[in-house]
């Protein structure tokens, strides 16, 4: 991205700043838009919610394209109801679909009454969104019976279809987790099921608005998008390849010269990440306002479901020291621990000094019912040389002990009681208990992990699960075969986590099964299989 084509940093300030609020603009304040085709094609979405807000989400990309050729802001009508028919209307208002912003919404509704589900929906012009379902966070106070999340991530579109939206839509969630990798930058796969309309790497805001567009096409991501809030963070494919803070990670596409300036694809990707996600519009000027223009957006957040569970959902991407000892630059390569001198290094951190900081204090205030810490990868240690030695790959946690030893003292210290982890990024299903020692048998129990499969990308190394469950007997489960989702269900007493997995998710038709069942008991921090 060239000088000439980066956002001014200024005006996005002005807009992102208007879009954070409510634009009241009376009904017929501009000529009614008179649509040749549908301008909500990429669907609507909410998500962020608080006990009396939430966001919601739209962005206009009509197939004939846009009038004026997109260079004018258009009045997007909103309403918010108790029922589907949109007989109650609880509030409505106007925002305004800004072209510096890729003619996307985000409306951050206020006043809405805690611990209920909403209908909303979009009308622009003569023409109006399919209809959204959300609903708000309970009250502080409030002590809910039941919560049901679904979590996933890694959805790579060329290696499969998207029928897991599809079924995780039948299991009626109240909330989505997302996970990371929500796309991918690389120009195609070997062997794809099926291919990108263009070819070539995401590399500008253009780009990277194109590939979003290209997922939020299917009917079942967008079905799954319209049923509840999600609650989002990102990975590193949102960007580039094993990435880390401002280090470029994946040397390709700079030895390709398909990139030549890092920084400045990673403003455009948080931009578009921006754009397509529903994240607060605050956080945008936030980072507009420090002089980072979409050079930062802070993801890390805390959801609170009453005094049944706290939702930490972090971002181990955008702060982290690079990889160390990466072999042959391949940042998620194996790393022999012994060999790397840098590796234990105290001062290296996967969060950032001031995310380590708030966490360890959302932990302190953490309550006495569950805590689940979102993440993007495996938590727990995993030796991937069998017999003596040890063997890590070097992009997760286990690239970065001394700040997962950070982590576990902190829930050690504050006396969390009862830690799920959840993460994403291997492509695999890993459940296992979080321990205060990875390298003592006899280590005390801190918690338990639940490592999710991929919506469609391929794993690597299946052949050589067993062998890594038996060098790592503190992982009790382990699947490479299925590609899916999990769903997590809170009680004041005990988590049910169910995994389920596709058939073929090379498939449209695909269909799903139940790969695994697992309880905990509050109090307990232990695994027993249903």
């Amino acid at each position: 991205m060239t000088a000439a084509h980066r956002p001014d940093r200024r005006r996005l300030l002005q807009l992102a700043a208007a879009a954070a609020g409510t634009l009241w603009l009376p009904r017929g304040t501009q000529a009614q838009q008179r649509w040749s085709s549908d301008p909500f094609t990429l669907g609507v979405t909410s998500g962020a919610p608080a006990p009396d807000s939430v966001v919601l989400w739209t962005r206009l990309l009509p197939a004939g394209g846009l009038p004026d050729g997109g260079r004018s802001a258009l009045p997007v009508h909103w309403e918010v109801a108790h029922d589907e028919n949109f007989a109650q209307i609880v509030q409505r208002g106007e925002a305004l679909a800004l072209p510096d912003l890729g003619h996307s919404v985000h409306v951050e509704v206020p006043g809405l009454e805690p611990d209920r589900w909403y209908f909303y929906r979009f009308l622009a012009g003569d023409a109006a969104s399919t209809v959204g379902r959300t609903r708000t966070l309970p009250a502080p106070g409030a002590a809910p019976n039941l919560l049901r999340i679904a979590y996933a991530s890694c959805q790579r579109w060329e290696h499969g279809h998207y029928a897991a939206w599809r079924h995780m839509h039948a299991e009626r969630p109240d909330f989505v987790v997302f996970l990371g990798d929500y796309i991918y930058e690389y120009p195609n796969a070997t062997a794809a099921v099926r291919s990108f309309p263009t070819l070539g790497w995401v590399k500008t805001l253009p780009q990277y608005r194109e590939r979003y567009a290209l997922h939020r096409s299917e009917p079942g991501l967008q079905a799954m998008h319209a049923a509840c809030p999600w609650l989002v963070t990102w990975d590193d494919h949102e960007v580039q390849n094993d990435y880390a803070g401002g280090h470029a990670g994946d040397p390709r596409p700079l030895r390709m010269n398909a990139v030549a300036d890092f920084a400045a694809r990673r403003a455009a990707a948080y931009q578009a990440y921006y754009e397509h996600m529903p994240v607060r519009a605050a956080e945008f000027a936030k980072a507009l306002t420090a002089g980072r223009a979409g050079g930062e957006l802070r993801l890390h957040t805390r959801y609170r479901f009453g005094r049944l569970a706290d939702l930490l959902l972090l971002d181990d991407r955008q702060y982290r020291d690079p990889q160390a000892c990466a072999p042959d630059g391949q940042a998620s390569g194996p790393v022999d621990p012994a060999t790397c001198p840098s590796w234990d290094d105290p001062r290296r951190t996967l969060l950032g000094p001031q995310q380590e900081r708030w966490l360890d204090q959302a932990l302190g205030e953490a309550p006495q019912a569950w805590t689940v810490l979102g993440q993007q990868t495996l938590f727990g240690q995993r030796d991937l040389r069998s017999g003596p030695g040890q063997l890590f790959a070097g992009d997760g946690w286990d690239g970065y002990p001394a700040a997962r030893r950070r982590l576990l003292e902190a829930l050690q210290r504050h006396r969390v009681a009862n830690p799920v982890f959840l993460g994403g990024d291997v492509h695999e299903n890993w459940v296992g208990h979080v321990l205060a020692d990875y390298d003592r048998a006899d280590s005390e129990l801190l918690g338990v992990e639940f490592c999710g499969t991929s919506i469609t990308s391929r794993p690597g190394g299946a052949e050589r699960l067993p062998a890594r469950l038996a060098e790592n007997p503190h992982f009790v489960f382990a699947d490479a075969a299925h590609r899916g989702y999990g769903v997590a269900e809170f009680t004041p007493d005990r988590l049910t986590t169910t995994l389920r997995g596709l058939d073929d998710a090379r498939r449209i038709d695909a269909q799903v099964s139940t790969l695994a069942r697992f309880t905990v008991e509050a109090g307990r921090r232990r695994l027993e299989r249903a």
